[in-house]
C-alpha cells in the first residue's frame, strides 16, 4: 500500500533572517521520511533569501510576487499527496508530519492547527485561545494549512485575485467541500507585526478586513484598506 508523503511549500519574500530558522525547526520536528520535499517559492527577494535556503538542502522555485500565486506554483511543482502551506515566520509543532498524515482522510481532506504567538501578550494570547473552535471565523494563515493535492486543485488552488486573505478566502471554500481538521497541537507564529502595528489596532483592522469581506467586498477592496491601513 503506497504511503502518503507531504510537500511542505512556503512562500517567502525578503525572509533572510527567518528561512534558516524554519528549514532547521522543520527537520528536528519531523521524522522527515514522511515529507516528500520542502519547496521553498520566492516571489522576488532583494535580499540574501534565495542565497541562504539554497544551502540547506530544498527545492527553490521562483514566481511572481503574491502570496496566492507564489503557493499555486509550489503546488504545481509537488510531488506529496497532501500539501502543506506553511509561513516563513511560523513554527510548526513536533511530529506535525505524522499528525498530519493521520489525520488527513478522504473524509477530511483538509485541516489545520492551532495556533500560539511567541509573546507572552494575554491580549494575543486571548485571540489564539479562539483556533481551538473548528470554525471558519476562527482560521488563518498563520495556523498553517495542510489539503490533499487532489482537492486542492479541484477547488483550483488559491484564488490569486487575492493579494491578502487568500487563505481565508480557500479556507472558506474548504469549509463547504470538506470536514476540516483542527489538530490540537500548536504552531508558533511570530508577533512581529502585532509589535510593529500596535495589538489592538492590529486585531481591530484584521476584523474590519474580515468583515468586509463577509459583506461582500472585493479583492481589491480589501487590499486597498490593507496598504492605507496595515502595510505603510
Amino acid at each position: 500500500m503506497k504511503q502518503n508523503k507531504l510537500s511542505i511549500i512556503i512562500p517567502v519574500y525578503n525572509e533572510e533572517a527567518t528561512i534558516a530558522k524554519l528549514i532547521t525547526a522543520i527537520k528536528q520536528r519531523s521524522t522527515f521520511k514522511q515529507i516528500a520535499e520542502i519547496i521553498v517559492v520566492d516571489g522576488g527577494s532583494i535580499d540574501n533569501t534565495i542565497a541562504i535556503a539554497s544551502t540547506l538542502n530544498v527545492t527553490v522555485i521562483s514566481s511572481d510576487k503574491g502570496r496566492a500565486k507564489q503557493m499555486n506554483a509550489g503546488a504545481k511543482a509537488a510531488k506529496g499527496d497532501i500539501l502543506y502551506f506553511l509561513h516563513a515566520d511560523t513554527i510548526p509543532p513536533y511530529q506535525f508530519d505524522c499528525k498530519i498524515l493521520k489525520t488527513t482522510t478522504k473524509d477530511k481532506a483538509a485541516g489545520s492547527f492551532r495556533m500560539q504567538f511567541d509573546s507572552k501578550s494575554f491580549f494575543l494570547k486571548f485571540f489564539a485561545w479562539f483556533t481551538r473552535i473548528n470554525h471558519k471565523v476562527c482560521r488563518g494563515g498563520d495556523q498553517s494549512l495542510f489539503i490533499t493535492k487532489d482537492l486542492f486543485f479541484n477547488l483550483n488552488g488559491f484564488n490569486e485575485e487575492y493579494i491578502i486573505y487568500e487563505d481565508g478566502e480557500l479556507i472558506e471554500r474548504l469549509y463547504k467541500s470538506t470536514k476540516f481538521a483542527i489538530i490540537q497541537d500548536k504552531v508558533t507564529t511570530s508577533a512581529r507585526k502585532y509589535q510593529q502595528k500596535g495589538m489592538i489596532t492590529l486585531q481591530y483592522h484584521f476584523g474590519v478586513i474580515h468583515l468586509k469581506k463577509t459583506l461582500g467586498k472585493s479583492p481589491e477592496e480589501l487590499h486597498n484598506y490593507y496598504k492605507k491601513n496595515i502595510a505603510s
